[in-house]
C-alpha cells in the first residue's frame, strides 16, 4: 500500500496517483515531454482524390465517407429514395455509439438531390458545424456531423 503524503489515503502498490485527492504518491523521475499528434479538421487525403471517386458513382447515388469516428474511412452508398441512420438494430446505417440517438436521422435522396432530417435526437445533427432544425438539402462536400461522428457527402455531378 501507498500512503498519500498529502491526504494519508491507503492507495494500492501500483498506483502513482492519489485515488482520493490526486496527488502524485512518488517523486516525479524521468521525462515528462511527449508528443500530440495534431490532427488535420480536413479530409485525409491519401492517394484516392475523394472528388474522384464521386464522379464514379452511378448518377442520382451519393456516397457517405465517415472521417471522424470509431468506423473513420468506412463508405455508405446512398442510392435508394430513403436511407435512415441512427443507433438502434434495423437502421441502414447503424452507428453504435451512444452520442446516436436509436433512430437519429434520415438521408433522403431524389433526382440527385440528398436532404437530411433530424428526427428530434438529443444531441442534434450538424451540417458544415451548424445545427440543423428539421431538414437540409446536401450538396457535394457538405460535412455531416451526428454524434462524433463526422462524414464527407459525395455527390455524383454529372447527371444522367
Amino acid at each position: 500500500m501507498r500512503e498519500c503524503p498529502a491526504c494519508g489515503f491507503s492507495n494500492s502498490s501500483e498506483s502513482n496517483f492519489c485515488a482520493q485527492c490526486g496527488a502524485r504518491l512518488a517523486a516525479h523521475t524521468g521525462d515528462t515531454t511527449s508528443l500530440i499528434q495534431v490532427v488535420d479538421d480536413e479530409l485525409a487525403g491519401g492517394d484516392v482524390d475523394p472528388f474522384d471517386a464521386a464522379d464514379q458513382l452511378a448518377p442520382g447515388t451519393a456516397l457517405l465517407i465517415v472521417t471522424r469516428g470509431f468506423d473513420g474511412g468506412t463508405s455508405y452508398l446512398l442510392d435508394k429514395p430513403s436511407t435512415t441512420v441512427g443507433r438502434s438494430n434495423g437502421r441502414d446505417i447503424l452507428l453504435d455509439d451512444i452520442t446516436v440517438s436509436r433512430h437519429h436521422a434520415t438521408f433522403d435522396l431524389a433526382d440527385g438531390v440528398v436532404t437530411i432530417t433530424d428526427h428530434g435526437s438529443l444531441n442534434g445533427t450538424y451540417v458544415n458545424r451548424e445545427l440543423i432544425d428539421g431538414s437540409r438539402t446536401l450538396k457535394r462536400g457538405d460535412e455531416v456531423q451526428i454524434g462524433k461522428f463526422r462524414m464527407v457527402l459525395l455527390v455524383n455531378e454529372r447527371g444522367s
